[in-house]
């Protein structure tokens, strides 16, 4: 039977708890998958901010580039969402690494199972401000003014604020609310009213790591973060077990 591993939130590149060890970890991780891996899901915020200008593209991550551009060549099916650090990609994961990108919500039947699978941010009703903010990352024009920034300027502001924002989760953390949380409530949605219902809900940007048994049925993982604990979720094709990293 095949594997199916999923993971996000890795945040490659951000200046917190030693960012050489996670990229290193995160490549160990990558080329340990064994041989009978069918396809790799990587459910966003695997960079902590990736942006492609025409002929530059960030510097680091030299290994897991690597890493994932050999399970391409190996026929390793290797997806890639973009969350909401990573969403600037314009074609060189695809055309240079052999990497397909989906968007959320995303179903796919695996081994007779039905997925539903994403990033998970933006998905369910309400959160405006986040909304509007995740409209101007995705604006074209504003995209295009962003582009005219030398990167030296443009991955300089980009990592602070990602370092600010990160350092302010750590001193006020988000605080899971199990029926009434968001994306708890789309999945149930999801779910009404479909003739084939899902087996399993996937998503990251949380930095929360929990499952939980729906209400309309199915099941949901949020698969945590490797910034405090590094793990994944793989598939088997008979259940979904999620094993952190040591």
């Amino acid at each position: 039977m095949s594997l199916y591993y999923f993971v996000s939130d890795v945040h490659l590149g951000l200046d917190y708890k030693d960012p050489v060890a996670r990229e290193r970890r995160f490549a160990s991780f990558l080329k340990g998958l064994p041989s009978d891996t069918k396809a790799l899901f990587l459910l966003g915020d695997i960079f902590d901010f990736w942006y492609e200008y025409k002929n530059v593209v960030p510097r680091n991550f030299t290994r897991t580039l690597g890493a994932l551009a050999d399970l391409a060549d190996k026929g390793v099916e290797v997806y890639f969402f973009n969350g909401n650090h990573d969403i600037w990609t314009y074609g060189y994961f695809e055309k240079e690494l052999g990497l397909k990108i989906l968007t959320q919500p995303y179903v796919v039947e695996l081994e007779g199972k039905r997925f539903c699978l994403g990033h998970g941010d933006g998905l369910g009703e309400g959160d405006f401000g986040y909304r509007l903010l995740n409209w101007g990352f995705k604006n074209r024009f504003l995209q295009w003014l962003f582009s005219g920034l030398h990167p030296r300027w443009a991955f300089g502001l980009a990592h602070l604020w990602s370092r600010h924002n990160r350092l302010t989760h750590e001193d006020n953390p988000w605080e899971w609310r199990g029926e009434d949380e968001r994306i708890v409530k789309f999945a149930n949605s999801f779910q009404k009213g479909r003739d084939e219902k899902m087996d399993y809900f996937i998503f990251g940007h949380f930095h929360y790591k929990t499952h939980v048994n729906l209400s309309a049925g199915g099941e949901m993982f949020l698969l945590g973060d490797w910034i405090h604990n590094p793990g994944y979720l793989v598939f088997d094709g008979y259940t979904c077990q999620s094993p952190n990293i040591e």
